[in-house]
């Protein structure tokens, strides 16, 4: 399996609800996604993806209603492969990601990295090691953030890829 968690930017009208149409906008390489579906933009996170979740979905507020950054990094509606072995691409709605956007553009990654810091620093080499684990993380925030900003400003929805 990927070490890696892709995602890509889609004009809500070129998106489809067909896995052989989502695996293709991954299989595809750049220039033939941009000449299918108008632009392109992506963004890719790598081993640690899981724990870039939990600097997002660990922080506050509590309600889930509250909660977009509980869909910066594995949010989305699933769309299941037809092999139930392999995980399913996950969907954010161009109204999701507007909010995912909203939200890290006002996030202080200083507040976030807070909250997740003690669950975290343990398995990148604890606190000797935290200067270099908290830039690796805030960068990827940063990615993130402008990933996102782009995405909303163009109106455009995120489909989440874990290849296989």
């Amino acid at each position: 399996m990927s070490t890696y968690l892709r995602l890509r930017s889609v004009p809500p009208p070129a998106l489809r609800n067909s896995t052989t149409w989502l695996e293709r906008l991954f299989e595809d390489d750049s220039e033939t996604v941009r000449h299918r579906v108008g632009r392109h933009r992506e963004e890719a996170l790598d081993k640690r993806y899981l724990d870039q979740e939990r600097i997002y979905a660990g922080a506050p507020p509590n309600r889930a209603e509250h909660r977009p950054q509980t869909q910066v990094v594995l949010g989305g509606r699933p769309v299941f492969r037809t092999d139930r072995h392999k995980p399913p691409f996950l969907v954010l709605t161009a109204a999701q990601a507007r909010r995912v956007a909203r939200f890290l553009a006002v996030a202080d990654f200083d507040t976030l990295w807070d909250f997740a810091r003690a669950e975290l620093l343990p398995r990148y080499g604890g606190v000797t090691a935290e200067p270099e684990t908290w830039y690796a993380f805030a960068v990827a925030h940063r990615e993130l953030r402008a990933f996102y900003a782009q995405t909303a400003e163009c109106g455009d929805a995120v489909v989440k890829w874990l290849p296989t």
